[in-house]
């Protein structure tokens, strides 16, 4: 494994939800990034967001890890679930908070 591969591999194993964005949580940088973002906000959920933009290495490592193309990418305890438009489909089915209260993430009700 590279530097950038253990560097992300750690950050998705060490934090139960982790965002890799463009910007911060703070201020996302992108549309996309943005609405995850609201979406874990609204649901209180405590998450790491990293900023791909920080770093080439960074943005294209994360990339690299989950073999899927698009910035933001969100993980819950180590596993991949998606970039924008599953969050935003999961949360608005529900699932979103189901899948987060099932991982032992604790979410705000509704």
């Amino acid at each position: 494994m590279t530097g950038i591969n253990e560097f992300i591999d750690n950050e998705v194993k060490s934090n139960d939800v982790v965002l890799f964005m463009k910007g911060v949580p703070d201020m996302p940088q992108c549309g996309f990034s943005g609405q995850v973002v609201q979406i874990l906000d609204y649901l209180g959920v405590n998450y790491k967001g990293i900023n791909v933009l920080a770093s080439n290495e960074i943005r294209q490592g994360i990339k690299d890890y989950s073999s899927w193309p698009t910035i933001p990418q969100l993980y819950v305890k180590g596993e991949f679930v998606g970039g924008c438009d599953i969050v935003r489909e999961m949360f608005q089915a529900g699932e979103l908070q189901q899948f987060l209260s099932d991982k032992g993430v604790a979410v705000r009700a509704a």
